[in-house]
């Protein structure tokens, strides 16, 4: 079980904005490769762009959750996981299983793979899918396993390819687009709550999962807290690389706020920082790609009738952007689109990772004998040499049934840890720091959300197998 808080002050937030910005933009990185690359494109090829503002939906609910999340982990430095653990020692190995079951298939490197595969020789080219999905998971290990910062490493990299993809896709907007397509676009905005006839209610629940991180991705910002040094979390010990440094094996540390005046008033410089890391990276930033992602699908797949396929989305769009604008605009959608899917795919990886170290670590004696940052290397090697291996096993499965089963019991577990966030931030904080009224009965409303999709989902399922 997670040890005892200890109080402490609050340390001073000693530096300006830009210089502690990270962990939103990381989780942007993690939210850009299946909602926004896959999912919403394609159901715009489909269905047009009249239901764009369920997209737009699923990143406000998020944005919310994802303060929630870091308050607690931003006034006690440790995960939210360990929270969870303090209600009951059972949600442990319940977040372990739904890690899992949400993540072991890699749509994303396998989608990588395929459109990095287009890129170099052609998609009917050299290699199966399960080859070029293990060069997308040599990619992910260099930038795990090469420097000593875990955490730099991979906001470094993930921040550079959130400006490819940007850039990019502005690129391609202006390459593609014209004040038509912009206002069905806005239209679709504000259409709510339009939902075409022929789509399945379930597929646009999924969807709205899909839309900015989604499942158990949220939670992984705790741990860009605690390892940025953001509040309580400059007090915790930081993930390093197993292969290129030493990590003391200690004990897991948890702080309680001392509430003096000097705590309070940092404790308030602290969380306006959180919000506005979360509304510009995670809401606007988000929203922004998501709508240009929505608006090239508009402007190119739609009008022709043309659904892509799941396997080769990126390449058929790409190849359609070329006959448009060019070879340029070709080469520039799969280049965005490989940036975005290894974005998603490297921080999924190093997600999960974190994730089953800091609940084995936490929850078990037995864990405690080895270093966190040990767990965090066999964890992510062994799910990099798994996703391969199923890869290989289920290459006959398109790449859209490994991410709609992720859509699938990710809302499971956002019906799990949502409310579960609001009892133990009410719970567990001292009373200075807890959500307001305001945010209590937001949270219940978003809480109310996923866990109607989640029963709705089940209820699907269990007649489909009937």
């Amino acid at each position: 079980m997670p040890t005892a808080f200890k109080t402490a002050d609050l340390p001073p937030k000693g530096h300006g904005f830009w210089k502690l910005a990270g962990p939103g933009a990381v989780l942007v990185g993690l939210s850009i490769g299946a909602g926004e690359l896959i999912v919403w494109p394609r159901n715009t090829a489909q269905f047009g762009a009249g239901m764009t503002w369920a997209a737009l939906l699923g990143i406000f609910l998020q944005f919310w959750i994802n303060c929630e999340i870091g308050r607690y982990t931003l006034a006690t430095g440790e995960s939210i996981y360990a929270g969870f653990s303090r209600i009951s020692r059972h949600f442990a190995w319940i977040f372990i299983l739904l890690n899992i079951l949400g993540w072991i298939l890699p749509g994303w490197a396998r989608a990588c793979g395929g459109a990095l595969k287009a890129l170099m020789v052609g998609p009917q080219g050299w290699g199966e899918p399960w080859v070029w999905t293990a060069i997308t998971f040599t990619g992910v290990a260099f930038v795990l396993f090469g420097p000593k910062r875990v955490y730099a490493s991979v906001e470094k990299t993930t921040e550079l390819l959130i400006v490819l993809v940007t850039v990019g896709l502005i690129l391609v907007a202006c390459v593609v687009g014209n004040a038509e397509t912009w206002a069905t676009l806005g239209h679709g905005m504000l259409n709510f709550p339009f939902k075409h006839p022929d789509m399945p209610t379930y597929i646009l629940f999924s969807s709205v999962v899909f839309a900015g991180a989604g499942g158990t991705a949220n939670l992984f910002f705790s741990f860009y807290i605690r390892d940025k040094g953001w509040g309580m979390g400059a007090l915790m010990p930081k993930v390093v690389n197993p292969l290129r440094a030493q990590e003391e094996v200690v004990s897991d540390r948890a702080f309680q706020i001392a509430e003096t005046e000097s705590n309070l008033a940092r404790w308030r410089t602290w969380f306006r920082h959180l919000s506005v890391d979360q509304m510009l990276f995670f809401w606007l930033l988000n929203t922004f790609t998501i709508l240009l992602f929505i608006f090239g699908a508009l402007a190119v797949l739609h009008p022709q009738g043309i659904v892509p396929s799941q396997e080769m989305l990126v390449w058929e769009e790409a190849e359609i952007l070329g006959s448009v604008g060019g070879g340029l605009g070709k080469i520039l959608f799969l280049l965005v689109g490989i940036a975005c899917l290894f974005s998603t795919q490297l921080t999924l990886i190093d997600g999960v990772a974190r994730t089953g170290a800091d609940i084995l670590h936490t929850n078990y004696a037995w864990a405690q004998q080895k270093p966190l940052s040990w767990w965090y290397g066999v964890i992510a090697v062994g799910w990099i040499v798994l996703g391969t291996f199923l890869t290989y096993v289920y290459e006959s499965l398109p790449p859209i049934l490994f991410l709609m089963g992720s859509a699938f019991f990710g809302g499971i577990a956002m019906a799990v840890y949502t409310p579960l966030t609001l009892v133990i931030n009410r719970k567990l904080l001292p009373p200075a720091l807890r959500p307001g009224p305001a945010k209590t009965a937001l949270l219940v409303g978003i809480s109310c959300f996923y866990i109607i999709f989640a029963v709705f989902s089940i209820v699907r399922l269990g007649q489909q197998l009937l």
